[in-house]
């Protein structure tokens, strides 16, 4: 467990910015026994140049064989050990609309979903239907009422919804119906323990009912509920490593991890890599920690495009120089876990990690940003969860530990 205890009497105030550009699901994997992987594919001149001056490595997001979430895997990047600090993805997806948590309040993050005659899953996604098409059902959903708890379901972002309940004695110890598979069936509502049995029972009531509002839709005929979770109290980013940090991210979930660790959230019009960076540009006298998300890296690797992510993250490098203006002292590119296109899934492969720090970053001779060069790189093979104290001491923000 990191809680940083040692840290804290070493931190110093300055004026220096650090930019944690975190492109979900970087890493990857070639297409074949061999080649290069989505990063190394991309035509990237500017972050080759930073890698260039910088220094590369690897990080492992949990421990190694450990195909890690998008929830733990950016906690660590915050510094977060994601085996002591546990959030749920209802969590993480009702903080993201901004949904309150109170104590005893059970969510769930919700995918829309595409089941065939016999009840069996055609498309967890529901075919990734728009926001537009999503919000009317809904508001079917907000109807269903259940005896005694106060029933709430948000949109998220296109298939995704969140369901929050709120009464007595309610328990989110309980098992996701999504197998994560398609030719199945979902699964029930399970209880993990005897007190979340009441819970469990209220849920595959909820469920029962939103399947039958939904009969009548030729996509999203389904729901798939996960990551059932309550408010997870997690201590303030800002206390642990004395900073005034702003997320800058599209989708509602890493805005809801980035708030859950007491970040300000950033609203912004557009969604490319361009108006993210031109977002950081209207606030930068604000802040002295940027967190940029940019998801399409993830979305492309789930849908098995190899050629698409590569195309996300050349549209990143294109945007770059606009970032490069601002002059961040610290600047990190780096992934919250990979997502080879390969696989069509997370994976457990080290993901590649860039820090480009002009003032005091060594060069480790590695000239191009991409998972073999990183492998070979300066700051070796290390885990997500030491970033923080990584960017700390590159921006001259950590005091001598010791005499």
């Amino acid at each position: 467990m990191h809680d940083w205890a040692y840290l804290r009497p070493l931190l110093r105030a300055n004026d220096r910015k650090i930019v944690l550009l975190v492109l979900d699901g970087l890493g990857g994997m070639p297409m074949g026994p061999v080649g290069p992987t989505e990063l190394e594919y991309a035509n990237t001149p500017v972050m080759d140049a930073l890698a260039a001056d910088g220094t590369l490595g690897q990080t492992i997001p949990v421990a190694p064989g450990i195909a890690p979430g998008s929830g733990p895997a950016h906690l660590a990047l915050f510094g977060y050990d994601p085996l002591h600090y546990t959030v749920g993805r209802g969590a993480l997806a009702a903080a993201g609309v901004g949904l309150d948590l109170q104590p005893g309040d059970v969510v769930a993050r919700g995918n829309f979903a595409t089941l065939d005659a016999e009840g069996r899953i055609v498309d967890r996604r529901a075919g990734r239907i728009g926001t537009a098409e999503a919000a009317p059902l809904v508001e079917r959903l907000n109807r269903i009422q259940l005896p005694g708890v106060e029933v709430t379901v948000r949109p998220v972002r296109e298939y995704r919804f969140v369901l929050r309940l709120r009464g007595q004695g309610l328990n989110p110890d309980l098992d996701d119906t999504d197998p994560q598979q398609t030719g199945v069936p979902p699964r029930p509502v399970r209880a993990r323990t005897p007190q979340a049995e009441t819970t469990a029972a209220l849920l595959n009531r909820w469920v029962a009912e939103a399947q039958r509002l939904l009969a009548d839709q030729p996509k999203a005929n389904g729901v798939l509920l996960r990551g059932f979770s309550t408010d997870p109290a997690l201590p303030r980013f800002g206390d642990w490593f004395g900073l005034h940090a702003v997320a800058i991210a599209v989708y509602p979930m890493y805005k809801g991890v980035a708030r859950l660790v007491g970040m300000d959230v950033l609203d912004f019009d557009g969604d490319t890599p361009a108006d993210q960076f031109a977002a950081a540009a209207r606030v930068w006298p604000e802040y002295d920690f940027f967190f940029i998300h940019i998801k399409k890296t993830d979305s492309k690797g789930e849908d098995g495009d190899f050629y698409g992510k590569a195309k996300i993250i050349e549209q990143v490098d294109r945007a770059l120089p606009a970032l490069l203006d601002l002059k961040p002292d610290v600047l990190i590119i780096t992934g919250d876990h990979s997502t080879p296109a390969m696989l069509r899934s997370h994976s457990w492969h080290p993901v590649p990690f860039l820090l480009w720090a002009p003032q005091t970053a060594r060069s480790d001779n590695q000239y191009r940003f991409g998972e073999t060069a990183c492998a070979q790189g300066g700051l070796g093979t290390f885990p997500a969860v030491q970033t923080m104290p990584l960017a700390l001491a590159h921006a001259g923000r950590l005091k001598k530990f010791g005499a």
